[in-house]
């Protein structure tokens, strides 16, 4: 039996092009809520900058408040659409989602001394170099393959001292403040998600690093030369960008480059060896960090 005190989900598994239709038949009905979610392991690997896609197999699922009769929204929904897509409807477990959700998020290890801590956590080593970041609207945490490469880079740089960074795709920023926390003088970030340059900045005021992190929109034509380049995107956005990537790292500076499967690998080297000799390449979990010094 249904408890009346008890959060709904009401979720349909459709395809990706009724999954917009779906979602705001359900907040007609009634939903405080909608989320989308990959219903058969189909990653989205490249999204076009500011294209917003869904999976070729979506999950739709609306959230109820406590106490509403979903049989009205099941059967709303299969009077529209049949037998086409499978419809669920259940109640939620009553508990602290807050807490469950902060409890997912560790502190996590990233090389020899760099740690990436949330905010609600304390990390247990004592001379541990720590950046402290909660997860948010912006890419960056430290938990994806590809951030964590990024991060172990940075943390095997043997003197960050008087050096300036330069994080392409900032994000959350997560890469140009590591870079300060571990000694760099100076660092930029670059974003052409005006999202990620507000986390950014938020993020560097709450590890007091904000005077030393200057951030600029993609189209920004000021950006300076910097003998340390991290761009943490994708493979394909790297490829094409790689004129504008190697323009802004200097003569004899490091490039590290992420975002990028192992099948994409040789496609990206092949890019960079124009202007870069490829020191190393290093894999996570499929995913490539690629590592260079400009010729």
């Amino acid at each position: 039996m249904s408890d009346n005190q008890a959060w709904k989900e009401v979720s349909l598994i459709t395809n990706g092009d009724k999954a917009e239709e779906i979602s705001d038949i359900l907040f007609f009905l009634g939903a405080v809520s909608v989320t989308f979610q990959d219903a058969k392991d189909d990653p989205i690997l490249e999204p076009l900058p500011g294209e917003q896609r869904v999976w070729p197999n979506t999950q739709v699922v609306g959230l109820f408040e406590k106490g509403t009769d979903t049989d009205p929204v099941v059967s709303y929904l299969q009077h529209t659409y049949g037998d086409n897509y499978p419809i669920a409807a259940h109640d939620l477990e009553d508990k602290d989602w807050v807490r469950a959700w902060m409890d997912n998020f560790k502190p996590i290890k990233c090389g020899e001394k760099l740690w990436i801590c949330p905010s609600w956590c304390e990390v247990p080593e004592k001379d541990a170099v720590t950046v402290m970041l909660d997860p948010g609207l912006a890419f960056g945490t430290g938990t994806h393959p590809t951030t964590f490469l990024c991060l172990g880079f940075l943390d095997s740089l043997q003197d960050m001292s008087n050096q300036t960074i330069l994080d392409y795709g900032c994000g959350s920023g997560i890469l140009a403040i590591a870079a300060l926390k571990l000694g760099a003088s100076q660092a930029y970030g670059v974003d052409i998600d005006p999202q990620a340059l507000i986390a950014s900045k938020d993020n560097a005021q709450r590890n007091d690093v904000a005077d030393r992190l200057k951030v600029f929109d993609g189209n920004n034509k000021d950006i300076p030369q910097c003998p340390v380049v991290v761009a943490n995107i994708l493979a394909g956005p790297l490829a094409e960008l790689e004129p504008s990537i190697a323009a802004l790292c200097q003569s004899q500076g490091k490039l590290a480059l992420s975002g990028i499967l192992e099948s994409q690998a040789d496609e990206v080297i092949e890019a960079y060896s124009r202007d870069f000799t490829i020191d190393y390449t290093k894999v996570k979990e499929g995913w490539v960090l690629i590592v260079g010094t400009r010729k």
